[in-house]
């Protein structure tokens, strides 16, 4: 009995990591009526932050952090209430431009990254392959939206896998949000947060990006990987414009997710 509840908790949890995830993703996409449907309007916001206090006091988790005001906050942002006003705020911030002001795509974070960028995307498109996932061609695998989104698959992959008492599954899902958090999202989060928060201090985005350095930081302390530096520098302009890119912010981030077949694979 003391068994069953305990893997009913973790599944519990696994949820819950899987919806901040997902709103995260959600938040981070170019943004629709979805968004301010889902992130702003009262019940669901509430319901996240119910979502998000669960995960604030855990045995493997710091306690000062304080998710759930994250999520409220992002309800109470002025510009949060109209789509006309994020949509706005997004190509403010986001860009359609060579150069936006907060970077949404990992490879832009650290001046090592020039000539390690072909060799990230292709390390992000093999995490992605390996569980069955797929990036539509014009979609850059390194988008801040596509690493979340990714996490909350493999935290609802951890749940289906505790839930049907599949030990090989759990220890290949949990090994793999470990070592994403390590390499990627855990690596460049802070430094995109921070920089968000910054240009965007009473805005959504700067609201989303709060919420987004307290959870990956929690998400790093859970799996005892380092969380990356703040000051994580972006590639210089000049060198920018020559290297590989491919997609926009503009353009909608979002994984080809596989079969109910394939997640329980």
């Amino acid at each position: 009995m003391e068994y069953e509840e305990h893997t009913l908790k973790q599944i519990d949890l696994a949820l819950c990591r899987s919806a901040l995830y997902e709103a995260l993703a959600l938040g981070f996409r170019p943004p629709t009526a979805e968004t301010t449907k889902r992130l702003v309007l009262e019940y669901f916001n509430l319901a996240l932050v119910e979502i998000a206090s669960r995960l604030e006091v855990t045995p493997s988790s710091p306690k000062k952090e304080n998710l759930a005001f994250r999520v409220r906050q992002i309800n109470l942002c002025a510009d949060a209430r109209y789509l006309g006003s994020l949509e706005t705020s997004y190509r403010y911030l986001f860009g359609h431009t060579a150069h936006p002001k907060v970077p949404p795509y990992e490879t832009e974070y650290g001046e090592e990254a020039l000539f390690q960028q072909p060799q990230e995307l292709a390390d992000l498109a093999g995490f992605f392959g390996a569980f069955g996932l797929k990036l539509n061609a014009c979609e850059r695998a390194d988008h801040i939206a596509c690493e979340c989104e990714f996490l909350c698959f493999l935290n609802r992959k951890e749940a289906y896998a505790l839930e049907n008492n599949d030990a090989s599954m759990l220890e290949e899902t949990r090994k793999a949000q470990r070592l994403f958090l390590k390499d990627h999202l855990g690596r460049f989060a802070p430094a995109f947060s921070k920089l968000l928060s910054r240009e965007d201090q009473n805005g959504f985005y700067g609201a989303l990006g709060n919420l987004c350095y307290d959870f990956v930081r929690l998400e790093c302390a859970r799996f005892a990987v380092p969380l990356g530096s703040e000051l994580l520098r972006l590639r210089p302009t000049e060198l920018m414009d020559g290297c590989f890119t491919c997609g926009s912010g503009e353009e909608l981030i979002q994984l080809t997710r596989p079969s109910a077949a394939t997640l329980g694979s």
